[in-house]
């Protein structure tokens, strides 16, 4: 119980602090179009792909308990399908289909994190439901069940691009269950082009699991052998990686012709494998502890991209009023000059007196007025106009890029700071950037440090159950109001704080 309320503080604490401090930077500045605690404050989510006919629905259905997905050897379902729990209904009563819910109502119910797909459009959310099921196997956790992949469907026949849809749903996602089955150990055109590039761009790897799934159909081991290593194979040219990854193995009792595997007879490596089947639906069922990690991952990366970006506003606007302080103080210089000669002008014909004359000076000063005017509306405006379009197309000039991993955060926001700039003409309050610089910075430096901290603290819990954590009711360090009092120099010392030496 104490482990239990330990996650879920953590967790309510990170969705805090992305919703204070990383989603009203991200929404300003065009970073995000919703909110981006959206996809990380509802529970966690398993993800199940794979070909048409592998045992998707099957494999579910097992989790389950219950015959909650249809299942048959052709395409039984072409719709994304979410399957959650339902609190409601007693566990002691049987499993079932207690909701359903049409992709309109998921699309707009703030409570579930599906708002990103709404760009899909109205023929994907005609393939979009919801059943909620009393099953306590998703006590903890939802899960994803998907359209079989094909070889030969298109976007048109689909209507929605199916690509876009999976990679947006994997990154949702804390766990990725990609199913193959023994009659189809090669992989279709749709499952090359998920798992080369959709799912390898929008999620990490260690979240994707590699399932043969309906290895009862094979008729002894040899055969399991052989669909094993054309498995391997395939993955291995797909993923392009030199090691194989792991392949988990499983069937499901409940659709299984072998009412009980035996520890003898030409099915017997069944028998072998059932630690297989109870390590996988372990793997799944670490959803939750998943998601901690993901969205500890989820903070660090926003905040680091968020600092960048602002880094690099800010370096634009800093570098545009040096540059502006620069050749106005050269239009003042030059406006000098030409009140001189204004005045000297005048003497030559004779309209001054002398340069002490009232009516001279105030010439003389009119002239310095006028041509500041002059210089400012047309002159200093083309020549930013010049630095504007100068640094939009050397942006990569805006921040120093000396490290791989800057060079990779950098590449995300890159295209979102030269649309801002762009559209913004690089006229933005300085002091205000500056000061949402440093709000992100501190989650960057500080909130992500803590929070790894107490994901450490997280580990030793579940190695030592009986460990009590001092304090576990203190919030991270970077929840300190402005109006509380600042730590002590011995329980914190930052070396990160941006002090007037080192703002922009």
């Amino acid at each position: 119980m104490y482990q239990e309320n330990y996650i879920n503080s953590l967790r309510a604490e990170m969705v805090s602090m992305v919703e204070s401090h990383l989603t009203p930077v991200s929404q300003e500045y065009g970073y995000s179009d919703v909110p981006l605690e959206t996809t990380i404050k509802w529970r966690p989510m398993v993800l199940v792909l794979g070909n048409y006919s592998s045992g998707k629905s099957t494999l579910i259905n097992e989790f389950l308990g219950a015959d909650i997905q249809a299942i048959g050897q052709a395409p039984t379902d072409d719709s994304f399908t979410i399957i959650t729990y339902d609190d409601k209904v007693p566990d002691t009563e049987n499993i079932r289909v207690t909701e359903h819910r049409d992709g309109k109502f998921l699309l707009s119910d703030p409570e579930y994190p599906f708002e990103i797909l709404k760009k899909h459009g109205q023929r994907f959310a005609a393939h979009f439901r919801l059943k909620k099921v009393n099953s306590p196997f998703l006590k903890n956790l939802a899960l994803i069940d998907t359209p079989g992949m094909l070889d030969s469907v298109t976007e048109r026949d689909r209507g929605y691009n199916y690509q876009e849809v999976i990679g947006d749903l994997a990154h949702l996602a804390d766990l990725v269950l990609v199913l193959f089955d023994p009659h189809k150990a090669g992989t279709v055109r749709e499952a090359h082009t998920s798992l080369r590039e959709t799912i390898a761009m929008r999620t990490y790897e260690d979240r994707v699991l590699y399932i043969l799934n309906r290895i009862d159909e094979c008729a002894s081991l040899t055969d399991l052998l052989q669909v094993y290593g054309t498995l391997c194979w395939n993955l291995s040219q797909i993923t392009g990686r030199k090691d194989i990854p792991p392949i988990h193995l499983t069937y499901s009792s409940r659709a299984s012709r072998i009412p009980e595997p035996c520890e003898s007879g030409q099915q017997s490596f069944l028998y072998l494998l059932e630690n297989q089947r109870k390590q996988l639906k372990n793997s799944v069922l670490q959803a939750p502890r998943h998601r901690l990690d993901n969205m500890a991952s989820f903070v660090e990366t926003h905040a680091e991209r968020l600092n960048h970006f602002l880094e690099a506003i800010l370096s634009y606007r800093s570098r545009l009023r040096k540059f502006r302080f620069k050749f106005n103080f050269l239009g003042f210089i030059i406006s000098l000059f030409a009140g001189g000669a204004a005045v000297f002008g005048g003497m030559s014909a004779g309209i001054f007196g002398g340069p002490t004359d009232p009516i001279a000076l105030t010439g003389g000063g009119g002239a310095v007025v006028l041509f500041l005017i002059f210089w400012m509306m047309l002159p200093m405006r083309y020549i930013h106009m010049a630095f504007h379009r100068n640094y939009l197309k050397n942006i990569d000039q805006l921040i120093p890029l000396d490290t791989q991993t800057r060079r990779d955060s950098w590449q995300a926001v890159r295209d979102l700071v030269y649309t801002y700039l762009q559209k913004s003409g690089g006229h933005f309050p300085l002091y205000k950037v500056r000061d949402e610089y440093n709000k992100v910075n501190r989650v960057y430096e500080e909130g992500t440090r803590e929070i790894r901290k107490a994901l450490n603290e997280l580990a030793n819990i579940e190695q030592n159950q009986e460990s009590v954590v001092e304090d576990s009711s203190k919030p991270l360090y970077y929840y300190h109001s402005a109006e509380e009092e600042p730590p002590e120099p011995d329980t914190f010392d930052d070396p990160y704080a941006i002090t007037e030496s080192t703002k922009f």
